[in-house]
Parts: C-alpha cells; structure tokens; sequence
C-alpha cells in the first residue's frame, strides 16, 4: 500500500492506495498520526482503496479519536465503494465527516 501526504488548500492529504490490510496498515496509522501531530486539519483520501481491512479502519479510528482530542479537523474524502462498504458495515459511515472530493469539503466552508 504505497501511500503519500500532500498539502492542499490548508489540508494534510492522506492518499492511501490499494489493499490496507495487517500488513499495511502500520503504515497508513503511521502517516496519519504524523500528520495529525502537526496540527494540521487532515483529510484521509481513500478514492484508490481497493480493500480495506479491520486493521486499516482501526488506523481511521484512532486518527479520528486523536483528532478529536487535539481539536484538529479530520475527515474522510473520495471513498471508495470496497471501503465504503466496510464503513458502512461498521456504521462509520454516521461517524467519519465523509466528502466526495477536497471541493466538496472547501464547499461546506463557505
């Protein structure tokens, strides 16, 4: 699961790509709480996201909870539907702030 952050318009992107399984999964929690470590508003991009596992929403999980008690922004953007699927499944589609796109997300904004 290659992954890279990139800064836009005052957000951490997150992309994630690929399977985000036991063995990715460190790497994805990793670049998450780094980013979220900044204080940076941070979106989690999962648009290429072909499978996500419980080891891959428990990194979401925790970024969200960290998020939370710093009072950083963090949100979900581009979701796959295998990602979605499992949100769902799991109800977190209601937890996580969901977006189609970073334009969608600067929308609400305004």
């Amino acid at each position: 699961m290659p992954y890279k952050v990139e800064k836009q318009s005052g957000f951490s992107i997150v992309a994630l790509t690929g399977e985000v399984d036991l063995s990715w999964s460190p790497d994805a929690r990793k670049a998450i709480l780094e980013t979220l470590a900044a204080r940076t508003p941070t979106l989690v991009d999962l648009s290429a996201v072909t499978y996500i596992d419980s080891s891959g929403v428990a990194s979401l999980v925790e970024g969200y909870q960290n998020a939370r008690k710093t009072g950083v922004e963090f949100g979900l953007i581009g979701v796959s539907p295998a990602a979605l699927g499992v949100l769902e499944l799991a109800r977190l589609d209601k937890v996580f702030p969901i977006y189609k796109s970073l334009a969608e997300r600067l929308a609400k904004a305004s």
